[in-house]
């Protein structure tokens, strides 16, 4: 579960240069709504989103078997890996091109490869930044609110304390990053328009996703036993 999440974590930091309209993607029209007083917005995501909601997934599945500690522990090994792997892709930028290798791909409408790899995994330091604190904070977040509904209901309500503990990590992340990588760039309105609908995706998909962690769960019991799972769950908390 650990590498599965870190890989997750990773992949989406590098595919998340990608923006896509979540309407066009099902074969809608934009929306053109208004929100906050900003006209012409519409459901387009990083495309980053795709991969995070199963990092909080396994975060609160993490959470309930091996508590605070083995959540905190993943959360600085992740953020640490996507550290490094972005100072690796920096490094891959800086050194020069093969020649031959710059206009390899001009016959498929890429006519410098070297332009091409710098643009799209070049993204700018605040955003990097603002992307690895704003995952640390949402993961701590998550935590805190997990335990926290734990504590009252015990083991019962798994959907209330995993659904509800990403839905408020998950509004934390998106204006950390947001304000982090684009504070002075766009208005306050905007950011917090931006936002909203980032978070709009992110609650949706955050309820879909209330089956799979009892499905998770389920897996574990059946591979574990249910006595070793309660026991599991009883000690991390």
């Amino acid at each position: 579960m650990g590498g599965f999440f870190v890989t997750n974590a990773l992949l989406a930091e590098f595919i998340g240069v990608k923006i896509f309209s979540v309407e066009a993607t099902l074969g809608f029209e934009p929306l053109n709504f208004t929100l906050f007083g900003e006209s012409g917005l519409g459901f387009n995501m990083t495309a980053g989103v795709l991969l995070w909601p199963v990092v909080f997934v396994f975060t609160d599945v993490l959470n309930e078997y091996y508590g605070q500690r083995g959540v905190r522990f993943l959360s600085f090994l992740t953020a640490g890996l996507i550290s490094y792997g972005f100072l690796m892709v920096y490094l891959a930028m800086s050194v020069e091109p093969a020649s031959f290798w710059i206009g390899s791909k001009a016959g498929q409408g890429v006519e410098n490869m070297d332009t091409a790899f710098n643009a799209i995994f070049g993204q700018g330091l605040r955003i990097i930044v603002g992307s690895i604190i704003a995952f640390f904070i949402g993961q701590i977040a998550d935590v805190y609110v997990f335990r926290q509904i734990r504590r009252i209901t015990g083991e019962k309500k798994l959907w209330l304390r995993a659904t509800g503990s990403t839905l408020v990590s998950q509004l934390i992340d998106s204006y950390v990053v947001l304000f982090i990588a684009f504070y002075g760039q766009f208005s306050n309105v905007q950011i917090l328009a931006f936002g909203m609908v980032a978070y709009a995706y992110k609650f949706v998909v955050a309820i879909l996703s209330t089956p799979v962690i009892y499905l998770v769960h389920l897996g574990i019991e059946w591979y574990l036993g249910k006595e070793k799972a309660h026991e599991m769950a009883e000690a991390a908390h």
